[in-house]
């Protein structure tokens, strides 16, 4: 199981906690990952509610509680997905991902927490680009990194603790509306490369989503990429298969150096979390996204199907059209909620949220109870709302 994003995340996760003691299986036993990447919503999506300090304190609470209480869940999500989408390089990619990895790792360890406690939990996930040989060596750069800096900067000894594991999801922004059938290909190129690289989780986008949420069709058509990949192809029976190339260890070795320069400079700033602030991740993504549209634009990049090898005749696809009804349906689900439950012990249980909010214990439990009582997703993140305020950034994403 993956879930997205903190508080959304972390809600939720209280809610398979909740749902999981209903049906009497122990937490202990809840194997899955919370997305719970906080820092990346700042830097590339704009998704987020609080400011940083008690966004990163909901972090930490979830790293403690899983600690104890779900040893097997991965607590984190640190995702260069998201960045790659708002338009940076395979180097940025790598160094912002790992810095703001850094910075989890580092208030993890000022919370009091010991680094080979929480570390083997910590997973990434990362975006497959159309550069075929560039991709390889990029996750395999952010491996060697990872351990470095998991051994060298914070002293882990557990070896499970120097592992990048991590998700792969293959490039959404590099499919096109234009010729949809070609996404096919793209998308089956950018999930062999992560595999080649090392993932251990893949998603695979569908052909048509640049048009609309993906139909049926294409989905299966995603998903026998897939399959295909991993029972026709060979390339899951050998460990490392491009190690060695001479191709690849360079470009390795030239990701990895570059990467380690941009977490330098990011490090001089005083780290990931004032670099955002600052607003050099998102100028230095911004940049990169302007070089690469003006080398569409001038046909320099080519894009097959937008600036070379255009089709004349107008297409015409099955679009999904997703029925209204099923939002009014979910709207008269929760009117039957908020009028079933018990609203005084709602009331109370907001009161107490507030209450722990402005203190320093762990929210987590208090989650669990909350959701357990029908609180909704909204009325737990008004009620922190209330204490922590909204950022806003002075520098726009």
């Amino acid at each position: 199981m993956r879930v997205t994003r903190r508080p959304r995340g972390l809600s939720l996760r209280a809610m398979y906690i909740a749902v999981a003691k209903r049906q009497g299986v122990s937490e202990n036993q809840l194997r899955g990952t919370v997305q719970n990447d906080i820092l990346k919503e700042y830097i590339a999506r704009g998704t987020y509610i609080f400011p940083p300090a008690p966004s990163m304190r909901l972090i930490t609470d979830l790293f403690a509680y899983c600690q104890t209480s779900v040893p097997h869940w991965n607590t984190i999500s640190i995702s260069g997905y998201h960045i790659r989408e708002a338009g940076c390089t395979a180097v940025q990619e790598v160094a912002f991902t790992l810095a703001n990895g850094i910075a989890y790792v580092q208030a993890a360890i000022d919370a009091g927490l010991d680094v080979d406690d929480f570390a083997p939990q910590l997973s990434f996930f990362f975006n497959a680009h159309n550069q075929f040989l560039e991709e390889i060596a990029k996750f395999r750069a952010a491996r060697k990194l990872w351990a470095k800096i998991m051994r060298d900067r914070f002293g882990a000894r557990n070896p499970r603790s120097w592992q990048l594991k991590f998700h792969t999801q293959t490039g959404g922004s590099t499919l096109t509306a234009q010729q949809a059938e070609n996404n096919i290909v793209r998308v089956a190129l950018q999930a062999l490369a992560a595999v080649m690289g090392g993932t251990q989780s893949l998603h695979t986008n569908s052909m048509d989503e640049a048009l609309s949420l993906p139909t049926e069709q294409a989905v299966q058509v995603a998903l026998r990429t897939q399959q295909i990949i991993a029972y026709e192809t060979g390339v899951c029976d050998t460990v490392d298969p491009m190690a060695g190339s001479y191709a690849i260890e360079p470009l390795t070795a030239q990701i990895e150096s570059r990467a380690a320069d941009y977490i330098q400079r990011i490090d001089e700033m005083g780290g990931a979390l004032k670099a955002i602030e600052a607003g050099f991740i998102n100028m230095e993504i911004q940049d990169a996204a302007y070089r690469y549209q003006r080398a569409v634009e001038s046909g320099e990049q080519v894009i097959v199907g937008v600036n070379q090898f255009m089709a004349h005749a107008e297409e015409h696809r099955d679009l999904l059209r997703v029925n209204p009804e099923i939002e009014a349906g979910q709207r008269r689900k929760l009117a039957e909620l908020r009028a079933g439950r018990d609203n005084a012990k709602v009331a109370e249980l907001r009161g107490q949220l507030e209450t722990a909010a402005r203190g320093r214990d762990n929210l987590l439990p208090l989650f669990v109870t909350c959701v357990e009582n029908d609180l909704t997703l909204g009325e737990i993140c008004h009620t922190l709302r209330g204490v922590f305020g909204e950022y806003r950034p002075t520098v726009s994403i």
